[in-house]
Formats: structure tokens, sequence, C-alpha cells
């Protein structure tokens, strides 16, 4: 499918016309955005990792048989959370800002995005970013935002989101609230790399990237982008977690009182 066929998305004019590096295996371009931004790629130095395909087709209850199960309760337990879905909602939006960085990173740096294949993406539950994705192999795919849409929105999210309201009692709405949020700050941080260092074309064209892709039918309810600052819709809960407050771009302005609380899950 090309852009043209995809009615959601803009064509991004001249910009196709920038000269771009080819991917290269270790994906180096990213690393001095560091963080979340940074893919390994080859294998994992301490042997076979589960891989996100596995993750995502087994979330069995018992913390110790699936990743994603082992990476909510570290979560929960990490942040005193006192239910299981508010660990579940954090854990799934830093798993989607990993990689929306590593795939904006990409198109906006390359010009194109490493097939995100969950089959070939490896996951350390057990560790944090950098070292937690690695990429078995790096296949160029085209750097548009219908591509950034399989590869990141249906590729994974969609079914870390089947996963994840499967199993514990997420709304689908929230956890695409949350992809959003996540999409949007990952522009965000990229943008103010990209100016601090002149390169105006980096960050022209993830600001690009990231409002087509916030048109995408999935996400196109979730909230609302003015230049890089992002309003959501919906709360990704953290406020209910012990010292919690409200994030930068929640619809709430404050943390809600009881009234709300039972709106906002």
């Amino acid at each position: 499918m090309t852009p043209d066929d995809t009615p959601w998305v803009k064509p991004l004019g001249a910009l196709v016309l920038l000269l771009f590096v080819d991917l290269d295996p270790e994906l180096a371009a990213l690393r001095p955005l560091g963080g979340f931004f940074v893919l390994r790629t080859g294998a994992a130095p301490d042997g076979p990792l589960p891989t996100l395909a596995t993750t995502y087709e087994n979330p069995v209850s018992d913390v110790y048989g699936n990743s994603l199960t082992f990476r909510v309760h570290a979560v929960a337990e990490r942040l005193r959370a006192p239910e299981l879905r508010i660990a579940a909602s954090v854990a799934q939006q830093a798993l989607a800002a990993r990689l929306w960085s590593a795939a904006l990173g990409c198109a906006a740096l390359y010009g194109h995005v490493p097939d995100l294949d969950p089959r070939l993406l490896h996951w350390d539950a057990q560790s944090s970013a950098p070292d937690d994705l690695w990429l078995a192999e790096v296949r160029p795919l085209p750097g548009d935002a219908a591509t950034l849409a399989d590869t990141v929105l249906l590729g994974h999210l969609e079914p870390l989101t089947a996963a994840l309201v499967a199993h514990h009692r997420m709304s689908a709405g929230l956890l695409r609230g949350n992809a959003a949020s996540a999409l949007a700050g990952a522009a965000r941080e990229l943008d103010r790399w990209a100016r601090a260092r002149g390169r105006t074309e980096v960050a022209t064209r993830a600001r690009a990237l990231t409002a087509e892709l916030l048109a995408h039918p999935l996400l196109a309810d979730t909230g609302t982008l003015t230049g890089t600052a992002f309003r959501r819709r919906s709360c990704c809960l953290y406020y209910r977690v012990p010292g919690g407050g409200v994030c930068g771009d929640c619809c709430f302005t404050q943390p809600p009182g009881p009234s709300a609380k039972a709106a906002s899950g």
C-alpha cells in the first residue's frame, strides 16, 4: 500500500527529496539520542531472549511463565500499585515508547525503518532501556507513515493491547491513548534533540510523520496534537500509585477525586 492509497496519510511533499544514509547493521545513528531510542542489534550477549511474538501470543497468568506478566508484576512492585491494571498501563506505555522511539528515530534520521517483526525483536523484561530490546536482523523498510503504522501500531501495539485486555481489566481506549502519548513523547524528544543540533530537517520530518500517525483511525480519537504538545482524552492511571500525579499530557489537570476515578478507569 502506498501513501496515496491510505486516506489518513498526507504526502510529505518535498521531504521525500531529502538525502538519507542507509540503515547500518548496528543502527548507530540512534546512539546519540540515547535511552528509549537505542535499539541493539544482533544476538543478545547473555543468550537467547524470548521474542515479542511469544510474549503477545502467550500472556499467561503465571508471573514466571511470560515476559509481559513478569514485567507487569515487577512494575506493580516497584510503584506499589494498588491494582495490577495500573502497572499494566505503565508497562505498556513504556514498551510503546521504546518501539515508537526506535522506529520514528530511524525514519527521521535514515529515511527508512528496520523491520520490527515481533519474531525478530527480543525483549528482556528484567532489564530497562536501552538494554531491553534486541533486533536479530536489520531489514530496511520504507520510512513513511503507513509503514510505521503497520510496523509498530499493528505489528506490536494492537496485539499487546489484546493481551492486556484479555488478562487485566483494561480499556482498549486507555491503551491506545497510551500508545498515542508514547508516540507524541518520542516525537517531542526527537524534535528537541534535532533542533538543538541544527538538524531542522530531522525535526520537520519527525513532526510530519507524527501528525500523520496520530490521524490513523486507531489513534485519531485519542487526543489533540498542537505543534509538539499533545493532550490526550484518557488517563494512564499513574495518579493512582502512591505519590503519583497527573502526566503533562493527561486529560486531567490535577489528580481527580473519588467521583472521577470511577470514570477514568
